[in-house]
C-alpha cells in the first residue's frame, strides 16, 4: 500500500495514555499519515503523554484531543497501542471503555486495531465474544475469558477487529489496519 492518498478523507483515533509502547503508537500513526489519513492521539489527559521503550520511559507524544471532547462518531477507525501500563490504566477508566464501545454495535463496521496488551481494552468493553484475536501471550487467558478465540500469529482480523502480538508484528499490523480502513466497510 504505497499510495500516499490511499486513506485521504479518513480520520483515525489512537487512544493512549502514559506508558504506551513507543513503537506501537508511533509506527501506526506514521503509516496511517503516510497513507493520507488524519490521525488524532486521544487521551484522558491534555498536553503530552510519555511512551515506554523496552525497559524505560520513552519519548513524549502530543495529545491532539482529550477523551472528554472525542466521540467515536468523529472517526473512521480506532487504534489501541499496547505496552503494559497504558492499556491497564485505560481499562479502568470508564470514559475510555465507553469510547472503545462506541466503535461497535453500529450498522457498519468501524475497524478497531489493538496490539500487544491493547486487547485488554476490548475485553473490558465486552466486544470479544465470538471473535478470533491475538495479543501478547500473557493476556491470552484474559481474552479467552472474555469470549475470544486466541491464536498465536502475527496478525488476526475478525469482523473489522485487527490484533497483533508485539512490536515485531508492526509491519503486518499496519498493513492490515490500512486495508481494513480502505475497504470502506465503516461509517462516519
Amino acid at each position: 500500500m504505497s499510495d500516499r492518498n490511499h486513506l485521504a478523507g479518513k480520520h483515525v483515533a489512537i487512544l493512549a495514555t502514559d506508558g504506551f509502547e513507543q513503537s506501537e503508537l508511533v509506527e501506526p500513526r506514521n503509516a496511517l499519515a503516510e497513507s493520507g489519513a488524519k490521525v488524532d492521539v486521544v487521551s484522558p489527559k491534555s498536553g503530552s503523554i510519555t511512551g515506554w521503550r523496552k525497559d524505560n520511559w520513552g519519548d513524549t507524544v502530543q495529545v491532539d484531543k482529550t477523551l472528554d471532547l472525542a466521540s467515536p462518531t468523529d472517526y473512521h477507525a480506532l487504534i489501541l497501542p499496547g505496552g503494559l501500563f497504558n492499556p491497564d490504566m485505560l481499562r479502568s477508566n470508564r470514559h475510555a471503555v465507553e469510547f472503545v464501545k462506541g466503535f461497535f454495535g453500529q450498522e457498519e463496521i468501524k475497524p478497531v486495531a489493538a496490539i500487544c496488551h491493547g486487547p485488554w481494552l476490548l475485553a473490558e468493553a465486552g466486544v470479544l465474544k465470538g471473535r478470533t484475536v491475538t495479543s501478547y501471550p500473557s493476556i491470552k487467558t484474559d481474552l479467552e475469558n472474555a469470549g475470544a478465540t486466541w491464536v498465536d500469529q502475527e496478525v488476526a482480523v475478525d469482523q473489522g477487529v485487527v490484533t497483533s502480538r508485539q512490536p515485531d508484528d508492526l509491519a503486518a499490523f499496519n498493513r492490515k489496519i490500512i486495508e481494513e480502513i480502505a475497504e470502506g466497510r465503516h461509517a462516519a
